[in-house]
């Protein structure tokens, strides 16, 4: 059998063709499924993808998984990691995404852009919407960050402060397990904040938010074991400095929790001066807890350190986890500055 120019066989060639004639005819399996069935792996997606990119460039895989990546049930599933925008990302097209997983009825997308409006964009009234909205769902965040609003009078003057409505969400956003809630209402109930002082009651809620501290900072130890199967052998001996505070800062010295994504994205936002709106005001400052990225709303919004009057705090929760975290090996009190 001759063969072509090419060095092919006309009769294999042929073949060949027949045979992509035939698997282009085939059916797709995976258009044989039902949109139901699609929508939930995509809602499974959704809760569990490690960023926002993930997310994206799945539903960018083929134009179904695009088309129902935006239904209503999946936006609505969407996690904290999926919405943790970085400050320097911020677009149109985040905020647009954002605002359909606020009409889906996502709470974490309530407060995430509710608090990015009140503080970022200085939009106050439809921040403080957005964060009711999950507060209203039981979004213990949302309650806590409501409640600092109302003990500072942030967005207003000093006269919008409102004592017995911070403390009415900040023991609300307590009831739901919320560390920095049950802190900021122990200092409440020990300072007779905004509510009539009961020392013991005090004490007792901030031996709760510690308790909860040492729960996730076991939890978390517990995830970093590299072999798993030999968790029987317990905690090592750094580890155990690390829990009782001898060896380690993560109890002594630092919250044992993260912080909310959106708090991560504030701070960046004013730190770095993005946006029309990035710039803070004259004499306003940002919270000096580093986890915290709250700005003022006004000048001398935040109260300061009594003994040193250089750091400000959006809470007394804040002051609390700073003081553990760096400050009380830099607060000089200010008469021996005089000095």
């Amino acid at each position: 059998m001759e063969e072509n120019s090419r060095g092919i066989s006309p009769r294999r060639s042929k073949r060949s063709t027949v045979h992509k004639i035939a698997a282009a005819n085939e059916p797709n399996l995976f258009d044989a499924l039902p949109d139901d069935l699609v929508v939930s792996v995509l809602c499974k997606l959704s809760s569990s993808a490690a960023s926002s990119s993930d997310f994206i460039n799945a539903l960018l895989t083929c134009k179904r998984f695009k088309r129902l990546g935006f239904h209503q049930l999946v936006l609505s599933n969407v996690g904290s990691k999926v919405l943790a925008v970085k400050a320097k990302n911020w677009s149109d097209s985040v905020h647009r995404f954002l605002i359909h997983c606020v009409n889906a009825g996502n709470v974490e997308a309530c407060y995430t852009l509710g608090m990015i409006r009140f503080y970022s964009l200085q939009n106050r009234g439809s921040g403080m919407s957005l964060m009711a909205k999950a507060a209203v769902k039981s979004y213990a965040p949302a309650l806590y960050s409501l409640a600092v609003i109302q003990f500072n009078g942030s967005g207003g003057s000093r006269t919008d402060k409102d004592l017995q409505a911070g403390v009415a969400l900040c023991a609300r956003a307590a009831f739901l397990g919320h560390v920095d809630a049950l802190r900021e209402l122990g200092h409440c109930f020990q300072d007779g904040y905004g509510i009539r002082q009961n020392i013991t009651a005090g004490r007792r809620l901030l031996m709760q938010a510690n308790t909860r501290e040492l729960a996730s900072l076991l939890k978390s130890l517990v995830k970093q074991q590299p072999n798993h199967h030999h968790h029987h052998r317990g905690l090592n001996y750094e580890q155990f400095n690390c829990i009782s505070g001898s060896g380690c800062s993560s109890m002594s010295n630092e919250p044992a929790s993260e912080g909310h994504p959106v708090n991560v994205f504030l701070k960046e936002w004013f730190e770095l001066g993005l946006g029309e709106l990035g710039e803070m005001g004259e004499g306003l400052r940002l919270c000096s807890h580093k986890g915290c990225g709250r700005p003022e709303t006004r000048a001398h919004e935040f109260r300061r350190c009594s003994a040193c009057g250089t750091v400000h705090y959006c809470s007394r929760g804040c002051q609390a986890l700073d003081w553990k975290l760096r400050h009380k090996l830099e607060c000089v009190p200010f008469e021996r500055w005089l000095e």
